[in-house]
């Protein structure tokens, strides 16, 4: 239960910070946090990551509905496993999906807000539903890499504890 909990937690800090960038901002208006490295700019996004596939709006919507029922789905499949990678990453996704789910569906786009510069490089404007996500899929990653780890010492430890098996 505790991770629907954090998805709320990700999902109501999202629509918080867009909330507060879409009425107390004008578009693409501009606060410097950290000189011009870290900038909060207004900013509306009709695609996904980096604006790719822009206006798609009900590819959007269809497809989220989809990777969210999946979640808590898969969610539900293991509520009661050992660990806590895993139900966090799937967390973050849910909460990041949720949150630009509603932004498309009420309003057909984004609000995105949060800009690093690296030199001259602007790195693509995002939002804290980006942020849930990547991080999110992070630690799916990581609880992933853990797990191949984790398979391949039990079976060393497997061949060792069966001598026989060594000598085949």
């Amino acid at each position: 239960m505790w991770y629907y909990i954090i998805a709320l937690i990700v999902f109501l800090i999202d629509q918080g910070t867009k909330w507060i960038i879409a009425t107390k901002l004008e578009l693409y208006e501009q606060i410097s946090v950290i000189g011009n490295f870290f900038l909060i700019t207004s900013h509306r996004n009709t695609g996904a990551a980096f604006s790719i596939l822009e206006n798609q709006r009900w590819f959007f919507v269809i497809v989220t509905i989809i990777v969210v029922s999946g979640i808590i789905w898969y969610m539900q499949k293991i509520k009661n496993q050992q660990g806590v990678i895993l139900p966090l990453g799937l967390s973050l996704i849910l909460g990041g999906a949720v949150g630009n789910f509603l932004d498309r569906l009420l309003t057909g786009e984004v609000v995105d807000f949060l800009q690093f510069n690296f030199g001259s490089y602007t790195f693509p404007i995002f939002n804290i539903a980006d942020t849930g996500i990547c991080v999110g899929v992070g630690f799916v990653l990581l609880d992933a890499l853990l797990t191949v780890k984790h398979e391949k010492e039990l079976e060393k430890t497997k061949g060792q504890d069966n001598p026989e098996a060594n000598n085949q």
